[in-house]
């Protein structure tokens, strides 16, 4: 049996780009209803960096005392390991304007729990947990909603209605496919692994400072009871390093951080380190009659500086932002196409921008890390221009936290 049922936007995927585009859709009295297929945010080694970018919409929609009361550390600065065990400062935050002189480090799902309380006091938001979209409803070539089913299988099937089709599930988008977009995919060098290491007493609270060693990258990020770290090696490692055993892992992260060989026994075995196939792609067309795609589902993004999260939040302001006066004049189907192709318009050079940035990044660190090129320092333009050139050093860490084409917060979403 198939349950039929109606919004006027359908929100496919409950990440920090559906849920912000559902809260802001709700706030302009637009019927939205979110569809997330697990049962709750609980999962880990999600991108949990929030940026300026970010922590300025939150203040702009009346919800920045909640997200600060939230548990959290913030990165202050970056820089990179000296030869001579010095730290050279590359992005200095203290030079932008308080309050958004930071990089926020807040669990995805608190920050998407905040998000969705608040959404819920809208009375034009619903956010259906556990529902997965199995493919698109089509009529003439038009997107017209999507099929859903719950992930464990049980219950009934249901077709969810829309004017509107938001894809927002990621980078392994099954709407993306359902529609026969073909991403165009971009080298990346490595694959990342995820592990957390408890925290002591005197650590460092607020720095972010890579770690090279030989052909090793480490990079942790503070948290306020462990860190989380990331491991960077050569695509397609991950079965090599498994092979190995936890033990060389061990001496691996110890040689690259000693700072963090009193406590490696932390990984207990490999099931302790989660893989994450780092893929860099784009969409050429986002959008087609009925449907959009936003965030990951249209430009996958390396970790390479964390941008990720923020850049898809900025993709759901301007969606809101855009399509809110079209749906109020009651278009739907094929006569959103102008607005869809708007999206498009604002929010690929952004991608573009920062996907450019992160190739080079891949090819200037990375690369030359795996080739062991490394080890008497980073490249020599960074280091030139961070000692001589001082306000590098804001610009860097302005690019880092604002990112380019920033987005505000709509009148009609501000509290």
């Amino acid at each position: 049996m198939v349950t039929v049922s109606r919004t006027t936007v359908a929100v496919v995927g409950g990440g920090p780009a559906g849920v912000v585009l559902g809260l802001l859709l709700a706030r302009a009295g637009i019927d939205v209803r979110v569809v997330e297929q697990h049962d709750d945010f609980n999962r880990d080694f999600r991108g949990d960096t929030v940026h300026a970018s970010t922590i300025r919409l939150l203040d702009e929609l009346g919800l920045g005392e909640r997200f600060r009361a939230l548990p959290q550390s913030r990165l202050d600065d970056f820089s990179l390991p000296m030869p001579d065990g010095s730290r050279l400062l590359l992005g200095d935050f203290s030079r932008l304007e308080p309050p958004y002189d930071h990089v926020a480090m807040v669990p995805q799902w608190d920050l998407l729990d905040l998000l969705v309380t608040a959404a819920r006091q809208e009375p034009s938001f619903d956010i259906a947990m556990g529902l997965a979209a199995t493919g698109l409803i089509e009529e003439n070539g038009v997107v017209t909603g999507v099929h859903l089913r719950r992930r464990d299988g049980s219950g009934d099937a249901e077709e969810l209605r829309a004017d509107v089709v938001i894809a927002c599930d990621g980078r392994n988008s099954v709407l993306r496919r359902a529609a026969g977009f073909v991403p165009r995919a971009f080298p990346v060098p490595f694959d990342t692994w995820w592990f957390r290491l408890p925290r002591r007493p005197g650590d460092a609270a607020s720095a972010l400072t890579p770690a090279f060693s030989d052909r090793d990258v480490l990079l942790s990020f503070p948290r306020p009871d462990y860190h989380q770290v990331a491991y960077f090696a050569p695509k397609g490692s991950d079965a090599a390093l498994r092979a190995e055993g936890v033990g060389a892992f061990r001496a691996r992260v110890a040689r690259l951080r000693p700072d963090f060989a009193d406590r490696v026994d932390a990984i207990g075995s490999m099931d302790d380190v989660h893989v994450l196939d780092v893929r860099m792609d784009r969409l050429r067309r986002w959008r087609r009659p009925g449907l959009l795609c936003i965030g990951d589902a249209a430009h996958a993004m390396s970790p390479a500086g964390g941008v990720g999260i923020n850049l898809a939040v900025q993709d759901a302001v301007a969606t809101a932002a855009i399509l809110v006066p079209a749906l109020r004049h009651g278009r739907s189907g094929p006569a959103l196409n102008p607005a869809l192709a708007a999206v498009q318009r604002r929010r690929r050079p952004p991608a573009v921008v920062v996907q450019s940035a992160q190739a080079v990044l891949h090819r200037v660190v990375f690369e030359r890390a795996f080739a062991g090129q490394l080890r008497n320092g980073p490249p020599l333009l960074p280091v030139l221009l961070a000692r001589y050139v001082r306000p590098s050093r804001g610009l860097y860490a302005r690019g880092i936290a604002f990112g380019p084409l920033p987005e505000h917060a709509p009148g009609w979403a501000r509290r």
